[in-house]
């Protein structure tokens, strides 16, 4: 039997480590997937014809090699965007789930498919919707298939690289008044990114696990 562990990080570097790490145990990258916001455009050359203010596919996007590469993981990241997040970049199978929901649509139609996938994968509607909205704030998110044996080493990988608690920062986002994430909002900007992160780099270190 397996479970999926999924866990945000504010910083990239800190996820892709992780990423790394997982790899490292022995789980297959094709149980591991990344979501990484990519408003700056850092991460790769994002084609933003046909992406709207919102953040909708159309054409111009490009998901690239979601499913990985034979380098590892992070050798297949591809572009898309997708409605309420924007620009991102992402590979493994949750990425392939959301890309297959969000490729070719229009004015929205893919709204809530991040928040579906890891509902879908065992998540609470509470942490999905958190998720999600870490993602559009310019969070990544890293999620893993993982056998019941090697549980315990796979969450202290996530847990020791930086991962944020859902739970804290979901009450950090109500706090501002946000109550779950929404696929009709516009993306975050880069300067919404960078001021979201500011904000999160005072958090007192409490927050992680």
């Amino acid at each position: 039997m397996s479970q999926t562990i999924t866990r945000l990080f504010d910083d990239y570097t800190d996820a892709t480590t992780a990423v790394s790490e997982l790899e490292a145990l022995g789980i297959s990258h094709g149980d591991i997937s990344i979501v990484a916001n990519n408003a700056h455009g850092h991460h790769a050359a994002v084609d933003h014809e046909g992406v709207n203010d919102y953040g909708d596919v159309g054409r111009g996007t490009s998901t690239g090699a979601l499913l990985g590469g034979a380098g590892g993981l992070l050798a297949g990241l591809g572009l898309l965007a997708i409605p309420g997040l924007g620009p991102i970049v992402a590979a493994g199978w949750l990425a392939a789930t959301v890309a297959g929901a969000g490729i070719g649509a229009a004015g929205g139609a893919a709204t809530g498919s991040l928040v579906g996938a890891l509902k879908n994968s065992g998540h609470t509607e509470e942490d999905a919707n958190v998720y999600s909205e870490g993602v559009r704030r310019g969070g990544t998110l890293v999620s893993a298939k993982v056998p019941d044996g090697q549980l315990a080493d796979a969450q202290a990988v996530l847990d020791r690289n930086g991962s944020v608690d859902a739970t804290t920062r979901g009450a950090a986002y109500r706090q501002s008044g946000w109550t779950s994430f929404d696929a009709e909002a516009p993306a975050y900007t880069s300067d919404e990114v960078d001021r979201e992160r500011a904000t999160y780099a005072r958090t007192p270190a409490v927050e992680r696990y």
